[in-house]
Formats: structure tokens, sequence, C-alpha cells
């Protein structure tokens, strides 16, 4: 029997398992055989010095807000390739019926994809908490939350229709009704409910402040929303999942306040999973510069400090880039932390970021890297075994790296549609050299081979507690 690949003399790396030096046989995109002897295939990839990682899995990217989704999906998969992603989650914002509308985006995503991936469905009105099920139906069964947006600071930007160029903007006002609503009923259904955990009474007051004093800067940004709004929020959303038995995810976490309170709230009984960005573990507001504006802000060396003991004693369980496709001259304003854009592009750079700085600076293992971009994920979203995993029946999503390959980050590197990285200039040691989705090869050397269209939506399921 002729496989389709062979990869021959690779180190694998199992989380719960180590490292192991065997030959893989992949064949119509599962993995199928784990062999010492000789593979028959119509690819061989010697993969000797290489490791070979289960495909990272980023469970927190925004797409499709500042381009539509038809054209962004395949710039940012693009741009997930070279980094060795091959599952990316879209944080879906929409203001109106996901009943009406949710169908259009899939068919859109369907056709531009070059690797795998899924929807968080956002909960901004009402009308939302009752389309759980009709979500759930569609495959998925993950709902955010933005306790950050109300009154003064609800304004943010929906996800552009496919095939338009509009942007669209609206005022959200997700308040304690609707948060409880949402969590009440995605108990209901098993369904996992993320929280953007920030005060946005807190923060305005702080904004207020610094706006009369005319402050500016990463550092101001960070006092404007304190950490100490994320650890309120996490006690408050705690108390009320735990009412309701509901689980929870909390992404971009990056303060030792918020850390603190997750600590506390799990003694309590909370069942948290908690995410963090590579941004937290390698930048403080010492960087002073507006691109790397970001909600939550970055914080102090300290903070980034207590970041990297979370992953190491296992506080965090995830990886995710909170990744955003835009472009340097919307992002900056007018170059003051005021008028500049939140968020930045990042999906490229999460793992040669955990490589170079966690790896080969001794920090975390490769073990951890493993589970940290992609078997935890997988197991949290409901995509296990099938995704997360280097294992007999699931997809072939693996991805090669060097982890002796040194590189200076360039925006051009990373494919994006963004023009510009928080990583620009940096040399950053172990990189992916081939990406591998379902059996395909995607990325090989830093170059894109797989097609749009490629990329196949991850439908999930989940069992109804009724």
């Amino acid at each position: 029997m002729a496989f389709d690949i062979a990869i021959v003399n690779a180190s694998i790396v199992v989380p719960k398992a180590g490292i192991i030096n065997t030959n893989i046989a992949i064949k119509d995109g599962k993995i199928v055989e784990f062999t010492p002897d000789e593979v028959e295939a119509n690819r061989r990839i010697d993969a000797e010095g290489l490791y070979a990682l289960p495909g990272v899995i980023d469970p927190h990217v925004h797409y499709g807000v500042y381009t539509s989704i038809d054209k962004d999906a395949e710039t940012e998969s693009r741009s997930a390739a070279i980094g060795g992603v091959t599952t990316m989650m879209r944080m879906f914002r929409l203001y109106d019926s996901y009943r009406e509308k949710l169908k259009t985006h899939l068919d859109a995503s369907e056709r531009s994809h070059i690797v795998d991936y899924g929807y968080h469905a956002s909960i901004l009105i009402p009308e939302h908490v009752n389309e759980i099920d009709y979500c759930i139906n569609n495959g998925i069964t993950s709902f955010k939350l933005y306790m950050n947006l109300k009154g003064k600071l609800g304004s943010i930007y929906m996800d552009m229709d496919p095939y338009t160029n509009k942007l669209i903007t609206q005022n959200v006002n997700v308040d304690d009704v609707l948060v409880r609503s949402a969590i009440k009923t995605a108990a209901v259904h098993n369904a996992l409910v993320l929280i953007h955990a920030e005060d946005p009474d807190i923060c305005n007051l702080e904004m207020e402040k610094a706006l009369e004093q005319k402050k500016d800067g990463l550092d101001v940004w960070s006092e404007c929303r304190p950490s100490k709004s994320e650890h309120d929020t996490i006690i408050k959303i705690s108390a009320w999942a735990r009412e309701n038995k509901c689980k929870l995810y909390l992404p971009h976490i990056g303060s030792s306040a918020a850390i603190d309170a997750i600590i506390d709230e799990r003694n309590n009984g909370t069942e948290l999973f908690v995410e963090t960005c590579p941004h937290y573990l390698t930048h403080s507001t010492d960087f002073q510069n507006v691109i790397a504006k970001v909600v939550p802000p970055l914080r102090s060396k300290k903070d980034v400090q207590r970041m990297w003991e979370a992953l190491r004693d296992g506080t965090v369980n995830c990886i995710g880039t909170d990744h955003v496709a835009n472009i340097l001259e919307m992002k900056r304003g007018d170059d003051d932390i005021w008028s500049a854009l939140a968020g930045f592009p990042g999906i490229a750079t999460m793992l040669p970021v955990l490589l170079s700085e966690g790896v080969n600076k001794g920090r975390i293992k490769m073990e951890k890297v493993a589970a940290l971009t992609s078997l935890n994920a997988a197991e949290i979203f409901g995509i296990f075994p099938r995704k997360g995993t280097i294992a007999i029946d699931s997809d072939a999503d693996i991805v090669l790296v060097d982890l002796e390959k040194e590189q200076k980050v360039t925006p051009d590197l990373l494919q994006s549609h963004s023009d510009y990285t928080i990583y620009d200039g940096m040399t950053l040691k172990g990189w992916p050299v081939i990406t591998i989705v379902r059996g395909q090869i995607v990325m090989e050397d830093g170059q894109v081979v797989g097609k749009p269209g490629y990329g196949k939506f991850v439908a999930r399921s989940t069992r109804s507690k009724s």
C-alpha cells in the first residue's frame, strides 16, 4: 500500500508522553500508521533534525472586520499557514440575526480559507441568546460575551457583510441582564462561554481622568484599563457561572491580578479555562509605540514574568493570538493612544515566539508548547481527537519545526493583509518549515502552496444537559 505522505526520522512531540522517534504514514487526510520501518509513499519528507508538532490551533482570531471575509479569509489563513496554524477560530461579531446572516458568512468562508477554521458566535443583543440553539445546530458551540462593552465604551466594529467593503460600527450594551441570560441558556446546552473580562465603568472613569490631564502612551492606556477591572469582572462572572454550572473560557489574560482571581475562582469551584497571548509574554508598556495598543492592554515587565510562570504551572491552558487583520495607516490613527485602533496581527508569529522565547530560552519544553498551542484547545473546544494530536485516525494536521532556524521578522515574511507587526526587526530562533493540513502540504520553506477553498469548516457539537 502506497501512502500519500511519509514523514520519516521526525521527533514527534506528544504532550503527555514526551518525544517519540518514529515514521508517520498519512493516507486520505488521516494519520494511519506509525512504524520504524521504511514507508512507501508518494511524497517522502525527511524530518531529520526537525520536531513534528500537532498542527497549531489558534482559538482567537479577528478577521472579516476591516476587509470582508471572502478576501480576509484568504490572506489571514495564508499567514496562519506560515506560522504552522492548521485551524483558526474566528471571533464572529454580528449585530443582526444569526438565522438571517450566518450561512452567508459560512458560504463565503468556505471558498476562501487555506487552512481549516471554526467560529465563535458573539452575544451582542438579546435576540442572540434565543439563537444559541440555532448556532449549535450549525456547528458553533462557543459564545463570546464582551463585558467591556457598555455605555460610553460600547462602540465596536462588527464583521463586514461578505463581498462588501463597508465598515460597520454599532453601540453595544452588554449589561448584566444580557450576560446572565446568555450564561443560563448556554449552560442548558452545555456550551462554552468566552468572557472578555473588563469592567467598563472602572475603565471609563480612568479614561476621563487621563483625557482631562492630556496623558498619552501605552503606560497610560494600561492605567486607564487597570488590571483591577479584569480581577473584579472575573470574580463577578465566576459566581454567575457557578450558579448555572456553566463552563467559562477567559481569553487574552495578561495581568497578575487576573491570574490571582482565576486561581481563587478555580478554588471556589468555577470551571475556568484560560488563554494568554504571545504579546503578553514578550511586550510590556515599555514598548511605547501605539502599534501595540490592545485590549486588555500590555502590562508591566513583572506581569510578563508572571504570565510565563502561569504557562509553566498550568494556570494558563491555551495560547491565542487575538490576531486583528488591519493595516498600519488605519491602526495608527493620529499617532496617539486615543485615536489608534486596538489590536494587531499575530497569527504567524505565535509558534515562533514560543519556540524562540520559550523553548530556546529554557522557559518551557516542547511538550508544553504542543499542549498550549494544540491539544488543550482541541479538548476545550470539542474537536479532539480529530484535531490537536498526532495519533492514528486523527486529521493529519502536522507542523514540522526547526528549532535552530533563525529569521528576522518582517511584515512581508508573515504574508498577512496587515502591513506591520510588533515583532518587526526581531530575530526569532525556531520556525515552522512545513505545515500540513489534512494530509496536504500548505506551506513549505516559507512558501504557501495551499489553495483558497481547501480549508474546511470544523463543525462542532454539544450534548444538551436537558
